[in-house]
């Protein structure tokens, strides 16, 4: 899960060109748009994946429950019988 979190600053970090000017005591940073929406879909794409493959557990766990536990039909009767209040206390 928490791989998912560093997803976007590895797309970012993939897109980004960085050079090193040690003569002029300069650092210039470029990125390319496109590389960082081309991983920002490949996240997107990545977190359906791993949704639908937790989708598809949780169904397959619940039709494993239901086979080995089945259905089960619980009845209920209730009544309820008004009873004649007796004499008062005096």
């Amino acid at each position: 899960m928490r791989f998912m979190f560093a997803l976007p600053l590895l797309g970012l970090a993939a897109a980004c060109n960085v050079q090193n000017d040690d003569a002029n005591d300069q650092v210039r940073i470029q990125y390319n748009e496109q590389r960082v929406e081309d991983a920002a879909s490949d996240a997107a794409d990545t977190a359906k994946d791993v949704a639908a493959g937790i989708g598809n557990v949780a169904k397959s766990t619940g039709r494993a429950i239901k086979d080995e536990v089945g259905d089960i039909d619980v009845d209920i009767d209730v009544n309820r019988t008004k009873t004649e209040k007796t004499e008062e206390k005096k």
